[in-house]
């Protein structure tokens, strides 16, 4: 037996940098490896698994693979049917992506999620962007996706509805909440690009109407990955700040992912949580944004915002037409209701008092029935006389008289005078 090594088979799928599902059928299974030949000796110039001396280890076997399938597939887009969607504890995705005749496993790494709107659902049909790799650990072959779209906006309409849910189980879309704007601002924050056709509309429209009104833009991305964290940021600034009387946050029109910042949930809470009343003005007046819902007033363009913070000088003078005319009309209604109360009033007190006069007098007369029951007068009317001694002292014992004493008897109609001729007293 020759100990030299017999030239290596290169497998047709390591040629290829790229193929697709027709040409990849096409491509044979490499031949399989010579049998083992029984040597008395080691043949070192074997290379690892030619033999059963240089049998590779599983892990080996399945590294390698992920190493060939890794370097022979460019990352490619992917289109199919989601099935068996779970989502890990530990925070990444697995499901099935399946057309007619097959179907991949595929995984979708929490760091690479932040991308994706939302978690597809089961039979939702999506375009999926990745790079075939073998988990070694199961020797399973899957698709690692970094990048995800579901056909139509499916997922964006999915991640705005959990947004919503969740914003509204907090109570932040209660229209309770919302508060009023004020009539007649001072200063203005506006949230926006310094760039953008908003600031200048707004701008524009402010000088126009209320030129007295001071504008403060406060810079922010309202597009692109740093969208979010810069108007968020903003509006913290605003907050700050303190001394804005209301709050513009917005931009000019665009298409759907243009518009994604304004769908976010932590721009969302940053706008409910402003300290002043808050304006949304995303310029797209078909759909509503989670912006639009949390903040106090939504405008459907920023001209719009404007107008709505300010007033010109005729609606101010219109208004205060409106106030003069209706205080004229509150006074007069008080004027005339009051003179109502006076004279319901007027009417009650001299009710009252003929009432209370008649009950006086009542008491009075019987005070007065029973004093007359009382009085010694009302005694002598009935026969009887009172006899009085000297200073007018009444003599009401026998013990008060004596003999050859006068006294004077008084009765019903007047005084006699008498003298004591004899004093009896009674057994």
């Amino acid at each position: 037996m020759s100990g030299r090594r017999p030239p290596r088979q290169t497998p047709r799928a390591e040629l290829d940098l790229f193929g697709t599902a027709a040409s990849m059928a096409k491509i044979e299974a490499p031949p399989p490896p010579p049998a083992p030949v029984v040597s008395e000796y080691f043949d070192s110039d074997a290379y690892p698994g030619e033999t059963a001396q240089t049998a590779v280890t599983v892990s080996t076997l399945t590294q390698t693979a992920r190493d060939v399938l890794e370097g022979a597939f460019v990352p490619i887009w992917v289109r199919g049917e989601i099935t068996d969607f779970k989502s890990h504890r530990n925070g990444h995705w697995y499901f099935c992506m399946r057309d007619r005749g097959s179907q991949i496993k595929c995984v979708v790494w929490n760091r690479d999620q932040r991308s994706i709107p939302a978690p597809p659902d089961d039979g939702m049909q999506i375009a999926a962007y990745g790079r075939l790799t073998v988990y070694p650990t199961r020797g399973e072959m899957q698709f690692a996706i970094t990048r995800l779209e579901a056909e139509g906006d499916g997922l964006r309409r999915k991640a705005l509805e959990v947004t919503r849910a969740r914003l509204e189980a907090e109570g932040l879309l209660d229209p309770s909440r919302k508060r009023r704007l004020p009539r007649h601002p001072r200063i203005i924050a506006v949230v926006t690009s310094l760039d953008g056709a908003a600031l200048h509309d707004i701008i524009a429209v402010v000088k126009r109407r209320a030129a007295g009104v001071r504008i403060v833009a406060v810079p922010a991305a309202v597009q692109g990955d740093n969208a979010r964290q810069e108007i968020c940021y903003a509006l913290d600034q605003v907050n700050r700040w303190g001394k804005a009387d209301l709050v513009i946050v917005g931009r000019g029109g665009g298409a759907h992912e243009d518009l994604s910042a304004f769908n976010d949930e932590r721009v969302a809470r940053a706008v409910a949580a402003c300290s002043v009343p808050t304006i949304s003005a995303v310029g797209h007046e078909i759909d509503i944004s989670i912006c639009d819902l949390v903040a106090d007033h939504r405008a459907p363009t920023p001209s719009a915002a404007a107008e709505t913070a300010t007033r010109t000088r005729a609606e101010l003078q219109a208004e205060l037409r409106d106030l003069s005319s209706r205080m004229i009309g509150a006074a007069q209604t008080l004027i005339v209701g009051g003179e109502q109360v006076v004279r319901r009033l007027g009417r009650e007190v001299a009710s009252n008092a003929s009432s209370h006069v008649v009950h006086r007098r009542a008491a009075v007369s019987q005070l007065a029935a029973r004093l007359h029951a009382l009085s010694p007068l009302a005694t002598l009317s009935r026969g009887y006389a009172i006899a009085r001694g000297e200073g007018g002292a009444t003599l009401s014992s026998t013990a008060a008289f004596t003999s050859d004493m006068p006294f004077d008897l008084v009765v019903r109609d007047g005084v006699v005078s008498a003298r004591v001729e004899r004093v009896e007293k009674s057994a």
